[in-house]
């Protein structure tokens, strides 16, 4: 299979999986407690991706390398509510620096 046929695929099928969102009932969606949960996936889902990407190496193993410092300096920055550019800026520096130093 090619790329580009690869491509394709991936674009039809995310098209579907767009329009059947739109075929969904609406009452699925109604309750407070169903609008909570549908508010929270997005950040739950890219929560668990981030910390796949961060920590899951080669293999399935776990990996603690500069990812991970960068991701709690990120974090604790969020904490303190700074702003997005400070966050992306200081997590890339603290990966840098410690890359720098060999802690791969």
């Amino acid at each position: 299979m090619t790329p580009w046929v690869t491509v394709l695929l991936a674009c039809a099928a995310a098209y579907a999986l767009k329009l059947a969102g739109y075929l969904v009932p609406a009452g699925w969606f109604d309750g407070p407690r169903r609008s909570r949960m549908i508010a929270l996936l997005p950040v739950a889902l890219l929560s668990a991706l981030v910390a796949v990407q961060t920590v899951v190496g080669d293999g399935g193993l776990l990996v603690l390398d500069a990812r991970i410092a960068a991701l709690a300096v990120a974090f604790l920055l969020l904490a303190l509510r700074a702003n997005f550019l400070v966050v992306v800026a200081g997590a890339a520096l603290v990966a840098g620096v410690l890359r720098a130093l060999g802690w791969s």
